[in-house]
């Protein structure tokens, strides 16, 4: 177990070099770093030299991955990639175009993130897995079919429409939730409760199809027709056999939702005026603040591929069967 580990970790250098090396290439085919100056000088009439002053304050006055006119590792190492990747590989974010602490930005902004994805994700899970077993139980029946038109309209519609929907009816109709912000303290909850009730119902669709999916792929296997044979009743084969048997893929399913648990959902948070990471993302992004899209960037696929090691290992709790060398 240790040597997959230390195997699945060491892959990790390659992946996020190659995510990096896009996030540069996608970034600068649109913008130079003259560009990214005169954004962040904020002038129309900028000076030729305030603006190679500020690309040398920035690191921005090297050549973006060979630098031609040294000799050996210099041609690399004195370029944009190397020295703006390099100490990502420590979390070591540096500051933004405009002067700010990343990684004291992320510290502080991780937690409104992490106080809509959480509840979201957990209540998600329950809603979803249990609409779907009951579809399972009543499989093929006017409420099963039922559903599944159900889930497939929820599906069709943007995920934009259940947050002004929601912003309309819950907040300006009903008078029960403010309609954004969010402060920290004891008021916070009323802040929370909009988004998460948007966020549930806007994946009901998609969550409630998918799993029954699961559930209706395992129904038809030898060893549940086994159980229905020895006389066990439905609901115990449902729950003892069918979701115990589907927890691989429903792992499998949830590690992908992992890096927005921390880096937040842009459109939710950008809408309810939450200041967490997906907001922050968003603003990088229109101000053309490269230091931090990179940043984010590197910190979601590492995430990402953190979570997918993680299901590996928590195979071995589900299934005994699973073992890795």
């Amino acid at each position: 177990m240790f040597g997959y580990i230390l195997r699945r970790l060491l892959y990790m250098i390659p992946i996020l070099i190659g995510v990096n090396l896009l996030t540069f290439l996608l970034f600068f085919l649109v913008n130079t770093p003259e560009d990214i100056a005169r954004v962040h000088l904020g002038q129309k009439h900028v000076t030729q030299a305030a603006i190679d002053t500020w690309k040398h304050h920035h690191g921005y006055d090297t050549p973006l991955f060979i630098n031609e006119e040294l000799q050996g590792d210099d041609k690399i190492t004195q370029t944009i990639f190397f020295q703006k990747s390099l100490k990502l590989f420590v979390f070591d974010f540096g500051f933004s175009d405009s002067g700010r602490d990343i990684g004291y930005d992320i510290s502080q902004r991780m937690w409104p993130s992490l106080a809509i994805a959480i509840p979201s994700l957990i209540v998600g899970l329950l809603v979803n897995i249990s609409l779907a077993l009951v579809m399972i139980f009543f499989r093929y029946s006017y409420l099963d079919i039922t559903g599944v038109v159900f889930c497939v309209m929820l599906m069709s519609i943007s995920g934009l429409f259940y947050i002004i929907g929601g912003q309309y009816l819950i907040a300006k109709l009903l008078l029960l939730v403010p309609i954004s912000g969010y402060v920290p303290g004891w008021q916070l909850g009323k802040f929370l409760v909009l988004p998460i009730v948007v966020g549930v119902i806007s994946g009901i669709g998609g969550g409630v199809r998918w799993y029954r999916t699961l559930f209706l792929e395992e129904a038809s296997k030898d060893y549940v027709r086994t159980a229905r044979s020895k006389g066990l009743k439905e609901s115990v084969v449902l729950f003892r056999h069918i979701l115990r048997n589907a927890l691989i893929p429903i792992l499998t399913g949830v590690v992908a939702l992992l890096p927005l648990l921390f880096l937040g959902s842009l459109l939710t948070e950008s809408f309810f005026g939450i200041p967490g990471l997906g907001s922050y993302t968003i603003d990088a992004i229109q101000q053309q603040d490269f230091a931090i899209v990179r940043s984010m960037v590197f910190l979601g696929s590492f995430l990402y591929i953190l979570g997918l090691l993680m299901t590996d290992i928590s195979y071995t709790v589900v299934d005994p069967r699973v073992r890795f060398n």
